[in-house]
């Protein structure tokens, strides 16, 4: 190699001679160094010998330089962690922190009968547990799974789609060993769906897994394609296998990550609530959206109330127009008001000093009907007032991926207070127990309206109340226990994402039944 580097170093050096001092020139040059004197010339001796050395260094650091290279191309891998003496400090930290790759599963080889799409309806956690329930679907009939379709036509209007709130890789990646998925169908499948050639169809609610083996298989066989247009509650809670439902929490826990822009915003609320202490995630659902759909009015003004009533109407998917909103709210099915929810936390012991993270959109009625609860607890806080309005403008104006950011940190509050029992309310709640049971206080609506009435109407004291409140919560605060199966009514037994106790049976404390 050296031998090669010294021949070419000669040819080159011979080159230049030539194109600077042309042909004549080179005659000249050749008589000159002849015609020198003795001491000259072991002056041009000692300058040869220095060339000489300089040229051979050049030719060896060439050398190493091209040895280094054909090292990073057929090298061992031990050469490729050495940093490079020209590396950044900053870039030799990363190098040595890089995460490990991550090793996939192995995919799941099958004969693939078809292809499912779903467009998912609701809210984000609705959407959430619905794209558990398809994914269960689409490996239990074999077929190949289409990144589902989120809802863009409910109230919030939210434009995202599945890869601007989950990381679809990861979803794909994650689960190739159970189901394969594709971010959209092939062209020739695409080509039949463009041409109507498919079918689509709401499956029905609340179904066991062999509804869809016997009704929906039939049915990709024959067409290829089938669309489930509507995807909340379409699996049964209770009754299904158990790998069906350890599946279910594979996707809900580990496959549908947020994204890393969500999760890191997600991490730095945290960070900041952590360190000034404790705090206390509440879900306050007293949204207009919520308020129009139950038709809950309790304390909003006369014009307030005819402003519901009319969106109420607006939208025809909200099946029920007439209603009677004391009587719900008797019935414990309405949201708890701002005004109700300072009374209850204070009957339970929280304390005043408290952090309070404030889980939710907007609270209509505003500041005035906030003015309570603030009061009573000064250190309200929520996601607009922790971060500066430059980390949240990607977000704005996007319902879902604003309600990723608050599911986040409610997962990680040292207490979660849902004041309705609402799609987040549940899944949060299910997540936490899978987290390790952390406290997550399930209010008895019914119970508490009827206690504050009493209480305002003065026919019961504040030490009654606070202790009726306490003793009623004390087991309604996330610990274990088994779901409640009322099999002849699935839409009022527990939720399987309230409580999955198949993926969270503790082998040395047995489940309860309360």
């Amino acid at each position: 190699m050296l031998k090669m580097c010294k021949q070419e170093k000669n040819v080159k050096e011979w080159q230049v001679k030539v194109k600077v001092l042309g042909d004549g020139k080179v005659e000249k040059l050749k008589n000159s160094v002849v015609s020198l004197s003795p001491s000259s010339s072991r002056s041009h001796s000692s300058m040869k010998l220095w060339i000489l050395r300089a040229i051979t260094t050049a030719c060896l650091w060439t050398c190493v330089v091209q040895l280094m290279a054909l090292g990073e191309i057929w090298g061992p891998r031990l050469l490729k962690g050495w940093p490079s003496c020209f590396s950044h400090p900053d870039q030799i930290a990363q190098l040595s922190s890089l995460p490990a790759k991550v090793v996939h599963p192995p995919k799941r080889v099958y004969k693939n009968n078809g292809y499912l799409m779903v467009s998912c309806n609701g809210g984000l956690n609705q959407m959430r547990a619905a794209i558990c329930d398809m994914v269960v679907i689409a490996r239990h009939l074999n077929v190949t799974l289409v990144v589902p379709e989120l809802d863009r036509t409910s109230f919030w209007n939210d434009p995202s789609e599945f890869q601007d709130i989950f990381d679809v890789d990861h979803f794909i990646t994650s689960l190739r060993d159970e189901v394969r998925i594709l971010k959209e169908l092939p062209p020739r499948i695409k080509r039949r769906v463009e041409l109507g050639m498919f079918h689509s169809l709401p499956p029905i609610s609340w179904s066991n897994i062999s509804y869809y083996l016997h009704q929906i298989l039939p049915l990709v066989k024959k067409y290829k394609i089938v669309h489930l247009n509507k995807t909340d509650a379409r699996l049964a809670n209770n009754g299904l296998p158990l790998a069906i439902q350890k599946l279910r929490c594979r996707v809900n826990f580990n496959a549908l990550r947020f994204t890393p822009q969500i999760e890191e915003l997600g991490r730095r609320v945290v960070r900041i609530l952590r360190e000034k202490g404790p705090f206390l995630v509440l879900h306050l659902r007293y949204e207009m959206d919520m308020l129009a759909f139950s038709g809950c009015t309790q304390g909003c003004n006369y014009e307030e109330v005819e402003e519901l009533t009319r969106m109420r109407y607006a939208y025809p998917w909200w099946k029920e127009k007439v209603i009677n909103s004391d009587m719900k709210r008797k019935e414990g099915l309405c949201p708890l008001t701002p005004e109700e929810t300072a009374l209850i936390l204070s009957a339970l012991g929280v304390d005043h000093n408290v952090q309070i993270y404030i889980a939710s959109g907007e609270i209509y009625g505003g500041r005035r009907r906030m003015e309570t609860l603030v009061a009573t607890f000064p250190n309200v806080v929520r996601k607009e007032t922790l971060l500066e309005s430059s980390d949240l403008k990607f977000f704005q104006n996007h319902s879902s991926q604003m309600a990723a950011l608050d599911y986040l940190v409610s997962l990680e509050g040292d207490v979660f207070v849902p004041t309705y029992d609402g799609n987040m309310a549940k899944v949060v709640e299910g997540h936490r127990r899978f987290l390790g049971f952390k406290k997550t206080i399930s209010l008895d609506r019914k119970l508490l309206v009827g206690l504050i009435d009493q209480y305002n109407k003065g026919s019961l004291s504040w030490d009654e109340l606070s202790t009726i409140v306490k003793e009623t919560h004390a087991d309604r605060m996330g610990s274990p226990k088994s779901r409640a199966v009322m099999s002849d009514k699935p839409k009022e037994e527990d939720y399987f994402y309230a409580n999955p106790h198949e993926c969270l049976q503790l082998l040395d404390e047995p489940l309860s039944n309360t």
